[in-house]
């Protein structure tokens, strides 16, 4: 325990000043402060940053051997390696971090991000009841076993799942009613989290109170700024100078205004970015629209045929990725293509600085590789939707297959069709998409016979 009391002092110096000068505040808004010992405290007890995660001293003193420790949040290990961290600077990013949002146990946030605290203190930590039998901990009990404490869609049965879960830390989403590359809203969130996602291993939170869905909703909020504070801070490393030192501004201008607020003012914004959709007539010919929309569908403008097929089953291109899964696909080329250049350039004549250089290259491959291993799912393909069970993730109303058309679905292949199809004849689309489930013409698509409707 001295050894471990000792190991704290020496943290405690390297993030105190910055975290006492910051003026980071605790959920209730308690500003972090020095207490009489020189701790730092946020007016409660006092709060250690040790290995780059803060934890709550209460917690330490209550841990003893054999319990479970508290739970940490994950560096984002396959950017650290894309971007060629050293250990130095993937510590610094977990301090600031640390400092910026707290722990799973105790999470707090810049004032900036708009978050509600009392929110996320329902939301985060462990299940548990509050003295008035109010349960808390929601996010681990519900959502964590797939998503992950982190929200990074490394939870323990994320293997399992296809799609993988959701990695919330990008900050991109599906399902929503904004531009492409806007954030969800508040809404958005809420409504995925009430309806689950059909088709795939996201269940519906119906039967949760409205409080507890709207406090997951800013949890799931808060730990995708967190993810995207963390890939600004961790990219920001190759924008330093010679005289930073390979070290990051620590002063609380820098994080928030150039790091915080750009990811802060994306989400605000994105409650004024809904997509303005165009009533659909009220005496519309149905069978008429229906015809339009399949003269779209498998025309070159909106080209659904291209992934969806010939048939509607979703049996068009399938050979494509996600966006999660570009990024884990891309990274294993970047270290399969560099051993083999390493392999070729290790049959030259090097000097002594090639040498060092090219067993530097070897060795940062070798760590990519066996990071991808263990923080890395194997990259899958996509499954383009099969129009014809009439299930669809994003929501069944014709309103929600708008959106879906519209503007694309982010993070996917799915592309939009804003700009190459006029706004009024999106509507033809979505009529008829939602004929095909009763097509039983004995024809789809371009003169192609009847085929079983129930691939999934």
């Amino acid at each position: 325990m001295k050894m471990l009391v000792r190991t704290l002092d020496m943290e405690y110096e390297t993030v105190s000043a910055f975290a006492a000068q910051a003026g980071f505040k605790t959920p209730s808004g308690d500003l972090i402060r020095r207490d009489t010992r020189g701790h730092l405290s946020s007016g409660l007890f006092p709060v250690w940053v040790l290995g780059g995660v803060a934890v709550v001293l209460l917690l330490l003193t209550t841990t003893g051997c054999g319990k479970t420790a508290a739970a940490s949040y994950r560096l984002n290990m396959v950017e650290s390696a894309k971007q060629r961290l050293k250990p130095e600077q993937e510590q610094q990013v977990a301090t600031i971090l640390a400092a910026l949002f707290g722990t799973p146990d105790e999470p707090i946030a810049p004032s900036e991000c708009g978050l509600d605290a009392a929110k996320l203190h329902l939301a985060a930590g462990p299940v548990r009841s509050d003295i008035v039998g109010r349960k808390n901990g929601l996010y681990r009990e519900h959502c964590a076993h797939c998503h992950g404490v982190t929200g990074d869609g490394m939870g323990p049965t994320a293997a399992f799942l296809n799609p993988y879960p959701r990695d919330y830390r990008p900050g991109v989403f599906k399902f929503k009613s904004t531009e492409r590359a806007d954030k969800p809203t508040h809404a958005d969130l809420v409504m995925v989290l009430r309806n689950g996602l059909a088709g795939s291993s996201m269940p519906s939170f119906a039967l949760l109170s409205d409080a507890k869905i709207d406090a997951l909703s800013e949890y799931v909020k808060y730990l995708s700024i967190r993810g995207e504070v963390e890939l600004a801070l961790m990219r920001a490393f190759f924008e330093l100078d010679d005289e930073d030192q390979g070290r990051l501004p620590e002063d609380r201008e820098f994080l928030i205004e150039e790091i915080v607020l750009p990811v802060a003012e994306a989400w605000q914004a994105a409650e004024d970015a809904l997509i303005d959709v165009p009533e659909m007539a009220a005496d519309i010919d149905m069978a008429a629209s229906i015809a339009k929309g399949k003269e779209l569908f498998y025309g070159n403008k909106a080209n659904c045929v291209k992934c969806h097929g010939v048939t509607g089953l979703g049996d068009g291109q399938v050979n494509d990725y996600d966006d999660w899964n570009k990024v884990v696909l891309q990274a294993h080329k970047t270290v399969q293509g560099g051993l083999e250049q390493a392999g070729e350039a290790s049959t030259w004549d090097m000097d002594a600085d090639e040498a060092d250089e090219h067993r530097a290259e070897l060795a940062w491959l070798d760590r990519f590789q066996k990071v991808l291993d263990g923080n890395a799912l194997p990259p899958r393909t996509i499954r383009p939707r099969n129009l014809r069970q009439g299930i669809y993730r994003g929501g069944m109303r014709p309103l929600d297959l708008y959106y879906r058309i519209h503007a694309g679905i982010n993070g996917a292949p799915m592309p939009a069709a804003k700009g190459t199809v006029p706004p009024e004849d999106i509507w033809h689309i979505v009529n008829y998409i939602r004929s095909l489930p009763y097509d039983f013409n004995g024809t789809l698509g371009v003169d192609k016979p009847m085929v079983a409707r129930d691939r999934l």
